[in-house]
């Protein structure tokens, strides 16, 4: 019988504004981003992601930290990164990390890794951008070995080679649950499948049914392998209100601002209204509306991609704490039934 479909949170921390529309101090989102959590394991959703980035507008550079802080807060939800940027980070200390949240969670730790969508970690670090691929592939190699909890030998060009090495603390279960993020890029897709991970897709544009030939590619590559078929997963930007109008007026514009200070650095243009409301669209990226019509985008993914889980991206730049915790509240008791009675018909 199909296991249900779980639905989970990530956020990244976004530098979030007051009521009067100033920018609120790292400190104070930090400690949002705790009681946001709070809220999500009290209404029953089964995961709450937070993701690293090293820039002024996102307040988590170091997820492992907050998953802690949030442990101790909760009681059930699984706690993981969305995503931890394994290219610039070093493997033995990111399986450290997260055994040890392990171990504060009592099993409840995971970790989604991949190459991210900013480079600001590269020169922080002291990693040369020209090695992006280089970099992912030996720390992707490197920690995969790391999972099996045994003596690892490894050596490659970008870290120094371990031989028959041990890493503490091992996971009291034995595994860590380890995804891999993939923004949807054949290459990243057959990776995940060659060292047997699952897979984790980041819906962030276009229609999610896009994605299909991703999932069939997984799917021939594990097969190809001796893989049987491994969890697929998907992470879309959403937000829920009570009516699909609230949702939209609340969400455009700390969305549109998001973009188009992104889309600054990136060359893009900037976000119409118009092109917002395509994005909302039934066929459109963003989960934004009520808890049915939300639900309704959730299952229609969910069917076609054939997932495992589902997790709502529900920060979105400025938009304030006092919403957001709305959108997670109504997500949990409202959106969430809706999924699952609908998936189980």
């Amino acid at each position: 019988m199909p296991q249900p479909l779980e639905l989970g949170l990530d956020t990244f921390g976004d530098v979030t504004a007051d009521a009067a529309g100033q920018p609120l101090h790292h400190a104070q989102v930090l400690r949002n981003i705790v009681a946001e959590a709070e809220l999500a394991d009290q209404v029953g959703l089964d995961l709450f992601g937070v993701g690293e980035h090293h820039r002024d507008d996102f307040a988590v550079s170091a997820p492992e930290v907050v998953l802690a802080a949030i442990a101790a807060r909760t009681t059930r939800i699984r706690l993981g990164s969305a995503v931890t940027v394994l290219s610039s980070d070093d493997p033995v200390r990111v399986f450290e990390r997260f055994s040890t949240l392990d171990a504060l969670s009592n099993g409840r730790a995971e970790v989604i890794v991949g190459r991210g969508s900013f480079t600001e970690s590269f020169p922080l670090f002291g990693f040369k951008l020209e090695q992006y691929e280089q970099l992912f592939e030996e720390r992707m190699a490197l920690f995969v070995q790391l999972l099996k909890e045994g003596p690892t030998t490894w050596s490659g060009e970008t870290r120094a080679a371990l031989k028959d090495q041990r890493v503490y603390p091992p996971t009291e279960g034995g595994s860590l649950r380890t995804w891999v993020a993939v923004g949807g890029t054949p290459q990243s897709v057959v990776r995940a499948a060659h060292h047997g991970l699952p897979l984790m897709l980041a819906v962030i544009g276009g229609d999610a049914l896009g994605f299909v030939p991703f999932v069939d590619l997984y799917k021939r590559a594990l097969e190809a392998g001796g893989r049987a078929m491994l969890p697929v997963g998907v992470h879309s930007p959403g937000h829920v209100a009570h009516t699909d109008e609230q949702a939209c007026e609340e969400f455009f514009p700390h969305y549109a601002a998001m973009h188009s200070r992104i889309g600054k650095e990136r060359g893009w243009p900037p976000l119409t209204r118009a092109a917002f409301d395509q994005m909302t669209g039934p066929t459109g990226a963003l989960c934004v509306g009520s808890p049915g019509t939300v639900a309704a985008k959730i299952v229609r993914a969910a069917r076609a991609l054939g997932l495992a889980r589902f997790d709502l991206k529900y920060s979105a730049g400025t938009l304030p704490h006092e919403q957001m915790m709305k959108s997670i509240e109504l997500y949990g008791t409202q959106v969430a039934p809706l999924v699952r009675r609908q998936l189980a018909d």
